[in-house]
């Protein structure tokens, strides 16, 4: 037995080796095995066992020691949790003998968690559930788990999309306050701002968009003049219906975006004020922001200004009836247009054409990559996909919101604080790859510099037309950095422009509504609620997540899909390319399958300059762009991967 004087001793050794232990903290990462890292605040990753992830979570920030493991390695031990950032998770209920679990589709948590009795909310076996974290496992690895609401069976109609809002803790309704805003606005409330505008509902505007489209937030109009034309793009202006600290102006910042999932959408903004009162229809006055500006013959913008407004909609006209007029096609519809309708869409066409010959020889226009439209049933499950054309209307739309985009970033520019999207062109741990594949595939550009935006400009457009043995400008896109908001104007490297932003989306992207009220702020000093760094972080991430889910939502419907293709040989081209294998996108229908190079024969090297796959010996290669025969495999449920394996393609040895 001890006495107090060796317990004394004992107690001041176990604090003098606490202080001496060296800790480093850092940010859990899972892996799809069940052990993990840790990344470390000093940027290293440090390997953690099996038993040590057991006590944490994806994203926990803790506090390790690093001991030997074996072969001269070292391993994390897990010595303090500092924070938890998962508070929430979708997984599916199971019932093993008299233990009632939780197996979570969040990747990284590679475990069964247990739900108590008194946190099960009734479930029952396979029901998927959205969970929180009710005990945190790091003392003795065994977490436990609440559940917060039963989201449905595998099966159900619409639980994809379900489990995507979960998953990615997205709301399918509004809050009260948000909800009582909105039922509180009426047209009574754009008749009372009508007064103190400008009045325009005798001008010709119209609105060009999907058929099926309800938000509509811009409207076009243009006139020839001396120099060139008069080009008028009127936008939605919802800032002035909700107040800058309401309820609504928070709820969209929370939301960032609006989501377009396959069938069923998620708006930024309640439906009576994104598809109703601020919707620009057709024979309706409704509150506009306008960018009037000046096109010159070549191309070239001159003098702008905004305007507050109100407008009264022409009509409501598809892509499809503008590409007819502009083709010069007859139908009825066309027929019926007022003659200040179709003379405004020719001038808008001309207008489209010279600002497009402006931005091919000035900056820089991305091709147009094939794009499918997925066609849903009654189940909410893919029935069809089908190509989505992109026609002359659809380039005339992007022209004139690209030229209005321009002008509202130069005013931005010229004011204290704005909200840009800048791009930096290519990634800056790229840099040395795509020095090598430049000196290599196209030695006579070597003295461009692309780290400057003159130098990537000119790299991309020569690259385009570049004859090679590899395809230069499609491996140059797959290095590019994403694109970022700033509040100091920077070039957008991507689209060749000195700076950039957007406004013409107020109703479905939180940043356009944001700069809106900066224009409005700086012309009529109308109240607006500042971004500061931290919020922009928050909004920009927003962002991500919106993208996140569409793509997750997307991923699951076509791998579901593609269990119908059956195994006959489909064509398609190599899209992407990693060491363990690479991705083929088919030509049919936009499906992207990935080929492994464990079902190709022999064994092959992967080349990070090229991104070539070439085999060890007899030299066979696969590259992006290169024509291949692929069938259909099967699907990869966790990670919603299609497999195709190889039938034939057009390389040789």
């Amino acid at each position: 037995m001890f006495n107090a004087d060796a317990l004394s001793q004992l107690r001041q050794l176990k604090t003098d080796i606490e202080e001496s232990k060296v800790v480093f903290p850092g940010k859990v990462k899972a892996t799809h095995g069940r052990f993990g890292f840790v990344t470390l605040d000093e940027g290293r990753d440090v390997f953690l066992p099996p038993e040590e992830m057991q006590r944490v979570l994806p994203g926990d920030r803790v506090n390790i020691t690093e001991q030997e493991a074996d072969k001269g390695k070292t391993q994390g031990v897990v010595d303090e949790l500092l924070e938890s950032r998962l508070s929430t998770f979708v997984g599916r209920y199971l019932v093993k003998g008299k233990g009632h679990f939780v197996v979570p589709e969040t990747p990284g948590i590679n475990r069964w968690i247990f739900i108590p009795p008194k946190e099960r909310m009734n479930a029952q076996p396979d029901d998927y559930l959205y969970c929180c974290i009710h005990k945190h496992p790091i003392k003795d690895g065994k977490g436990q788990a609440k559940v917060l609401r039963v989201i449905g069976k595998a099966g159900e109609p619409g639980i994809e999309r379900a489990l995507t809002l979960a998953t990615f803790d997205l709301a399918d309704s509004w809050p009260t306050p948000v909800s009582e805003q909105a039922e509180n606005l009426n047209e009574a409330a754009i008749e009372a701002l009508e007064a103190d505008r400008e009045d325009r509902t005798d001008r010709a505007y119209v609105t060009i968009d999907s058929p099926a489209t309800q938000d509509m937030d811009d409207a076009l109009l243009a006139e020839p003049n001396a120099t060139g034309w008069s080009l008028s793009i009127a936008i939605a202006d919802p800032s002035a219906l909700i107040g800058p600290e309401s309820a609504a102006e928070f709820e969209a910042f929370k939301r960032a975006t609006a989501i377009y999932f396959p069938g069923e959408p998620l708006p930024m903004l309640p439906d009576s004020i994104s598809t109703r009162l601020c919707s620009l229809m057709p024979d309706t006055n409704r509150l506009v922001l306008i960018c009037d500006l000046q096109v010159n013959n070549d191309g070239s913008l001159g003098d702008y200004s905004f305007h507050q407004a109100v407008i009264r909609s022409r009509g409501k006209l598809s892509y499809e009836l503008v590409s007819n007029l502009i083709e010069g096609r007859e139908d009825e519809d066309i027929k019926a247009l007022p003659d200040s309708v179709s003379n405004s869409l020719d001038q808008l066409h001309q207008v489209a054409t010279a600002l497009r010959k402006w931005r091919n020889e000035h900056a820089l226009l991305s091709g147009d990559r094939p794009e499918f439209r997925l066609r849903l049933d009654e189940n909410r499950r893919i029935r069809a996909i089908e190509p989505s054309v992109q026609n002359e209307a659809h380039r005339l739309v992007e022209e004139c919101m690209v030229a209005a985009n321009r002008c509202a970033a130069d005013f931005l520019a010229q004011q204290p604080s704005g909200l840009f999207i800048q791009h930096p062109g290519f990634r800056g741990d790229r840099a040395d790859n795509i020095r090598a594949l430049i000196e290599g595939h196209a030695p006579h550009l070597a003295d461009l510099d692309p780290s400057t935006a003159d130098g990537f400009r000119e790299l991309m457009k020569q690259t385009s037309e570049l004859e090679a043995d590899v395809p230069v400008k499609t491996i140059l896109s797959r290095q590019l950095a994403r694109a970022e908001l700033s509040f100091t104007a920077a070039p957008h490297q991507g689209m060749g422009l000195k700076a950039y932003t957007t406004f013409t989306s107020p109703l479905r992207k939180y940043s356009d509504l944001y700069v809106h009220r900066v224009i409005k702020a700086a012309l009529w000093d109308t109240p607006m609620s500042s971004l500061d760094s931290d919020k922009l972080s928050a909004l920009q991430n927003a962002q991500i997540k919106a993208r996140q889910a569409a793509n997750s939502l997307e991923a699951w419907l076509r791998s579901d899909f593609a269990k119908t293709l059956g195994e006959q040989p489909m064509d398609g081209v190599i899209s992407r390319t990693i060491p363990a294998g690479f991705f083929v996108r088919l030509d049919i229908n936009g499906l992207e399958g990935f080929v492994s190079c464990k079902t190709l024969n022999g064994k092959y090297s992967f080349d990070p300059v090229t991104l070539r796959l070439t085999h060890n010996k007899n030299g066979r290669i696969f590259q992006l762009e290169q024509a291949v025969k692929v069938s259909f495999v099967g699907v990869e449920e966790e990670r919603r991967q299609i497999n195709f394996k190889l039938v034939s393609d057009n390389s040789e040895g």
